[in-house]
């Protein structure tokens, strides 16, 4: 059943995250640098980066539109899309430091950010949509295990400096 906003905020939601997607795609070249680094024992395979970011991104823009059709007002809507921004930009970071930058070690710093902009997600959907909140919890469980992940291979093959 559609909400009063009717299909807008499905196809907003739906074209960032495709968007973002595709963005964070192009950023994401894995070619013989990204193949030589000295990664964890626990890093998954490479195949599986795509479908968990696929989830991931369609979990946050349902997560989106709930939040916006549950908004009562319009400060709660821009709380929301104040909330899905911030988030964008950080997200939208992370890939060029680490992959076309070829500096985990800046990536590693720029996560921090990231990860707060989602803890963010989840803390101020929750008084607006609980259900949204809930929705954005894997892309935070992504996100800290990726932290690892990059914090690993920061240790594993530093200095980074070209």
């Amino acid at each position: 059943m559609l909400m009063a906003g009717g299909w807008t905020p499905i196809l907003w939601a739906g074209g960032i995250a495709l968007a973002l997607g595709i963005i964070g795609g192009l950023t994401t070249p894995i070619g013989p640098w990204y193949r030589n680094l000295r990664k964890p024992p626990f890093q998954p395979p490479d195949w599986a980066f795509g479908p968990a970011w696929t989830l991931i991104l369609a979990c946050a823009a349902a997560g989106a539109v709930i939040a916006w059709n549950s908004a009562t007002d319009a400060a709660e809507r821009g709380d929301v899309l104040l909330l899905f921004g911030v988030n964008a930009v950080f997200f939208l970071l992370w890939s060029p430091l680490f992959f076309v930058a070829r500096r985990p070690d800046w990536a590693l710093v720029e996560v921090v950010f990231l990860w707060a902009s989602i803890a963010a997600l989840v803390i101020g959907l929750w008084p607006i949509a609980p259900v949204a909140s809930l929705l954005v919890l894997p892309y935070l469980l992504w996100v800290s295990f990726a932290t690892l992940l990059n914090r690993a291979i920061v240790v594993r093959n530093a200095p980074f400096a070209r």
